[in-house]
């Protein structure tokens, strides 16, 4: 058995920066019927998910991000949650920056880690984002910072916040429970806003393109958590269909509704999560 260990410890020496994956708090999507005066509200970010244990970055997925030495430097040892950025509009930029194996010193100094949360600290999220307010001035990391945080009195000043964050070319909005204390998985204690809906699902397989798709993707196999499987076929630059995305990864897709069979509706591809995961 440790010879099979060390076989494998040779083959994939990712494992060697793999993690559990950590039990983070996830989004539900925000509905009509939710009070928005009862939620902090911040901007949705375009970023990549980042949770520091107190010693190490990790994609979502537990893998580890590999960052210049000084980047981390100064990081408290307590845990974090937020996201790696670069700005609204810059995610394809940013994921070549964080994803490769030997971190680029010069392209770190353009990232930020937006934090929006303190992974199981004591309190509700009210009392939560004052400590990580403090958290980030004791610090004194000039690229760890706490996302604004707001409140809005009801829907039509959510519904406006969201159209002027649109029009500046942002994602959506994120709300944040006040009341609510900190818990791992999906909940309706944290929910997103956006234009659109959005899952993920797993590649499951490549189908062949036709017509000028031909010898590469035309479009992703996919399953989602349910077990429903469909074809996801549109939102792909051409270098994605020449190199689309692996089979196991998981991909975050927009649609518009459901079928009848419940389905996604006009599912477009957005993204790789974690990749590689």
């Amino acid at each position: 058995m440790l010879m099979t260990l060390v076989l494998q410890l040779i083959c994939w020496p990712e494992l060697l920066h793999a993690n559990p994956s950590p039990n983070l708090l996830l989004a539900e999507t925000y509905r009509d019927d939710f009070d928005p005066s009862i939620y902090w509200i911040s901007e949705k970010l375009d970023g990549i998910r980042a949770y520091w244990d107190g010693k190490q970055l990790w994609f979502r997925s537990g893998r580890s991000i590999e960052t210049p030495e000084w980047f981390t430097r100064g990081f408290p040892g307590t845990p974090l949650d937020g996201e790696l950025w670069l700005g609204r509009d810059q995610f394809e930029q940013l994921s070549g920056i964080v994803r490769k194996s030997k971190p680029v010193d010069e392209e770190w100094r353009r990232v930020r880690y937006m934090l929006f949360e303190l992974p199981n600290a004591q309190g509700n999220f009210s009392e939560r984002i004052v400590k990580l307010k403090t958290v980030v001035d004791q610090a004194k990391v000039p690229w760890l910072q706490a996302i604004d945080q707001f409140r809005l009195p009801d829907r039509l000043a959510l519904r406006a916040k969201l159209e002027s964050v649109i029009a500046g070319g942002g994602e959506g909005l994120m709300l944040h429970r006040a009341d609510a204390s900190y818990h791992g998985g999906r909940s309706e204690d944290l929910l997103k806003m956006k234009p659109y809906l959005d899952r993920e699902a797993t590649v499951i397989a490549h189908i062949p393109g036709k017509g000028r798709h031909v010898k590469r993707m035309g479009s992703l196999l996919v399953e989602d958590a349910e077990g429903r499987q469909f074809r996801v076929g549109t939102g792909f630059t051409d270098q994605q269909r020449e190199h689309p995305p692996a089979i196991g990864s998981v991909i975050t897709f927009k649609y518009q509704g459901l079928t009848s069979k419940g389905l996604p509706r006009f599912a477009t591809f957005l993204r790789v999560r974690d990749e590689p995961n």
